[in-house]
């Protein structure tokens, strides 16, 4: 049988965000954990396991602390995915919409990733989002960081920098 992983390896591969999750759940005292197995779809002589960031998006919108701290995570890697940009995406979206239970280290960490990518002109399409995230938990110190070292010339550096500042 063919098997199709579209998780990632090490970090990122079912047993370790699985394991990270689980971690997670007993540090943050989650009684009713969501279940992120990833989807898996068999046809024929190939199965494919489908990406388990897909279960931690949902888990996010349920306000799930573990699968929070799992999204972050994710969109502070720079590395590409299967499926990745629709993944940062929905991650980032997912986090906008709970930015009221983050913590003020975990808004932190958003606001570092998302300066050091304005900073280093580093904005994929999911970066839409990530600004959008931004913008509803604020800059704080790091916006004088982009103001600073930003390239503003860049147009889409200003965009995107516009956007979060209104």
């Amino acid at each position: 049988m063919k098997i199709l992983d579209y998780n990632g390896s090490d970090f990122w591969s079912v047993e370790a965000v699985l394991k990270r999750c689980e971690s997670y759940t007993k540090r943050f005292k989650i009684s009713s954990p969501v279940d992120i197995q990833p989807s898996i779809h068999t046809e024929g002589e190939i199965r494919r396991i489908y990406p388990a960031m897909e279960k931690v998006i949902e888990g996010i919108e349920k306000n799930d602390s573990a699968c929070i701290e799992i999204g972050i995570e994710f969109i502070e890697e720079s590395r590409s995915f299967p499926f990745g940009k629709i993944l940062k995406y929905n991650t980032a979206r997912a986090l906008r919409r709970v930015s009221a239970s983050l913590t003020e280290m975990q808004k932190e960490r958003i606001r570092k990733r998302v300066a050091e990518m304005l900073c280093t002109g580093y904005l994929p399409r999911e970066f839409r989002q990530y600004a959008k995230l931004a913008r509803t938990i604020g800059l704080s110190d790091w916006q004088s960081k982009i103001e600073r070292e930003a390239d503003f010339n860049n147009r889409w550096v200003r965009h995107y920098y516009e956007i979060i500042k209104n």
